[in-house]
């Protein structure tokens, strides 16, 4: 089984209607960079230099968006430009799949495995498409698509059939979903807790206001909360959980909202109260630790 990892940059929303019909660009100007999947300590280079199939996937998947008005990167070209920075500095650099994502700045990656399948019918190839939300991990759209079976070994044309079978499939469905996220919000989740050796508690009263800390952290989040959504999962003397709170997915001049700007924005607001708080990100699930007041 190979797989391979496709990573989507989205300025504006993009429609696809059939396979000989191009994106229009009038409304979306979408990039998009096929790479090889790689296990953990595996480099993307390594795996594309001494994988066949995994460079054919590549090559086609590249190739069908291309056809569709799509812009991408190509991974080799993204390759050699990056190794030739990083002899410039010290150290070598790091290719490995997360530092991939990290980097990015991609809201959706498509992770795509491939197989070739043999049999006394005839020979086929197999094509299994998913679309994640780069920062929530949440499933955006899959996809299956099995090649005819042929009397061949050419790969590369199965490997086509399979990929064009369902790519606009592909594309409508992760079209819809981006619209839904880009009309109301991406999921992240917020816990605040506190640290054993603060002064403070979740019931601890804020200023000459009255208000516990809990409410007004929860106060803060339904005013911050992109249009007023979030939930409250629960409330303890030393904890706040929210399971779901809705982030923009563009800010104010149309740029990407990062989660990190949710995660300063609430630590600056709690520091304004005099409350210290440290804050800690993976992915979309922010965790706040109450130290003490100041």
């Amino acid at each position: 089984m190979t797989r391979f990892i496709i990573f989507f940059g989205f300025i504006l929303s993009f429609q696809v209607v059939g396979q000989d019909k191009a994106v229009d660009t009038k409304t979306a100007q979408p990039t998009i960079m096929a790479i090889p999947f790689a296990r953990e300590n595996q480099t993307l280079r390594s795996v594309y230099e001494n994988n066949e199939l995994t460079r054919i996937a590549i090559t086609k998947v590249k190739e069908g968006f291309d056809k569709r008005g799509v812009n991408t990167i190509d991974l080799r070209a993204k390759i050699k430009q990056n190794n030739n920075s990083a002899a410039l500095q010290e150290g070598q650099l790091d290719e490995t799949k997360d530092a991939v994502i990290a980097a990015s700045g991609a809201d959706i990656y498509v992770e795509v495995e491939a197989s070739a399948n043999y049999s006394s019918t005839g020979n086929s190839a197999n094509v299994i498409m998913t679309a994640y939300d780069a920062f929530s991990g949440e499933s955006l759209a899959n996809k299956t698509a099995n090649s005819p079976k042929v009397y061949t070994d050419n790969h590369e044309r199965l490997i086509e059939k399979a990929v064009e079978k369902e790519l606009d499939n592909l594309l409508n469905t992760i079209q819809e979903k981006f619209t839904d996220i880009r009309e109301n919000g991406r999921t992240i989740t917020v816990r605040v807790g506190v640290d054993e050796g603060s002064d403070l508690t979740m019931d601890s009263e804020i200023d000459d206001s009255g208000d516990l800390m809990s409410e007004i952290i929860e106060a803060y989040m339904e005013k911050n909360a992109f249009k007023n959504q979030y939930h409250l999962q629960g409330t303890t003397s030393n904890r706040v959980i929210f399971d779901l709170v809705k982030i923009p997915l563009f800010d104010e001049d149309g740029k990407n909202y990062r989660v990190s700007k949710f995660a300063s924005d609430f630590r600056k607001f709690m520091k304004a109260k005099s409350i210290d708080v440290k804050q800690t990100i993976q992915g979309n699930n922010l965790v706040f630790t109450v130290k003490g007041s100041k």
